[in-house]
């Protein structure tokens, strides 16, 4: 199991006996299952770790059956034994419990009383072959999601209503929606995170979203057009150059060893190039996508390596126009990943001398 190679190489670097997991995104990257009960708490209910020869699942006597049932399914076929222990739910808590079972130098991703932390980000990096399967199903359906309650949209709707739809179709299909943005034409024009409100769609709607599943991420948005304003559909295009030119340029970031602050340079440059200098400044344009929404964000000189193959969602606005898509970069190219082949699009050229071209979603009733 090239994860379970991945963490023994940094047992060895790191010089630990073991490291442990309770942050449900890291939890979901290493067994394929979750430790969430509570939505609120940063933590999970389990923690899982390795130690170079086996892993330990531990959590409360409540949850030890169902997680050994139901939550460690990509542990099942992997060459390693796997132990799942548990504690009285009423003595003590998760960290005391780890601290008081766990012997050596030991790194987790939470606080544990005398363990390191660990940052499990560039554990998750890049995407293994089973994660890259799993992606394609999630923004297919994702999308498909999307798409389907944005074909049904008027501009009577509120944006709670959106919402709730949108949630409603994505649980259809086993997928959660840790961000869910829906702004009428009023609210996506002044604010750039349009949380949904009461207020009608009226003029268009932008509908973005973050949807996960086993861990992973995808996000998208989808414009609808009713009585649309003269300025959108052009500011849209440019949005989709800019785009397709961070997607370009995160593709020759791999190549040649470069950092997202490389690929965040080439985002400023495509805003100049279409017009609409210092937009970047008003929201983040996004970055490597994973088991989070962002595994990073770019900024200026920003050093994350940018590796293949792996997730990249990048989400350039210009004042009430955003184009945003999840999209599989490897040594071979560009895959736009939530994508249903249903939507209409054109083709987009990212800017300056880079060669990539890409169909792009276009306002829908203006197609």
């Amino acid at each position: 199991m090239e994860k379970l190679e991945r963490l023994t190489t940094a047992l060895e670097r790191e010089d630990r006996s073991s490291v442990w997991f309770a942050r449900p995104n890291a939890f979901a990257w290493l067994t394929g299952g979750s430790n969430v009960v509570d939505r609120e708490r940063p933590i999970g209910v389990a923690a899982v770790g390795y130690d170079g020869d086996r892993v330990r699942i531990l959590t409360d006597e409540i949850e030890a059956d169902r997680i050994e049932a139901e939550e460690m399914s990509d542990l099942e076929d992997a060459d390693v034994a796997v132990d799942v222990e548990s504690y009285p739910w009423h003595e003590t808590s998760l960290a005391e419990a780890l601290a008081e079972r766990v012997d050596g130098s030991a790194a987790a991703d939470f606080p544990v009383p005398g363990f390191d932390r660990i940052d499990p980000t560039p554990l998750r990096t890049p995407l293994t072959e089973t994660d890259v399967d799993r992606y394609r199903r999630l923004a297919r359906e994702t999308a498909a999601s999307v798409e389907a309650v944005c074909r049904e949209l008027q501009p009577g709707d509120t944006e709670h209503e959106v919402a709730a739809a949108l949630g409603i179709a994505l649980s259809a299909r086993e997928i959660e929606a840790p961000v869910v943005l829906v702004g009428g034409g009023e609210r996506a024009r002044a604010y750039r995170h349009y949380t949904p409100t009461t207020a009608e769609l009226g003029e268009y709607a932008l509908v973005s979203v973050t949807a996960q599943r086993g861990g992973l991420h995808a996000s998208c948005t989808r414009a609808v057009a009713f009585d649309s304003p003269s300025w959108l559909e052009e500011r849209h295009a440019a949005a989709a150059r800019v785009e397709t030119t961070a997607l370009a340029a995160t593709r020759e970031a791999a190549e040649r060893g470069g950092t997202a602050g490389d690929v965040f340079a080439a985002i400023q440059d495509a805003y100049d190039e279409v017009g609409y200098a210092g937009e970047w400044e008003h929201h983040h344009q996004g970055g490597a996508a994973g088991f989070a929404g962002r595994e990073w964000i770019a900024t200026p000189d920003h050093d994350a390596p940018v590796v293949t193959p792996m997730a990249y969602a990048w989400n350039p606005t210009v004042q009430g126009a955003k184009s945003e898509d999840t999209a599989l970069v490897t040594d071979e190219g560009v895959e736009v990943l939530t994508t249903t082949g249903e939507w209409p699009t054109r083709s987009v050229q990212a800017v300056g001398d880079r060669d990539l071209e890409l169909e792009r979603p276009t306002v829908l009733g203006l197609e």
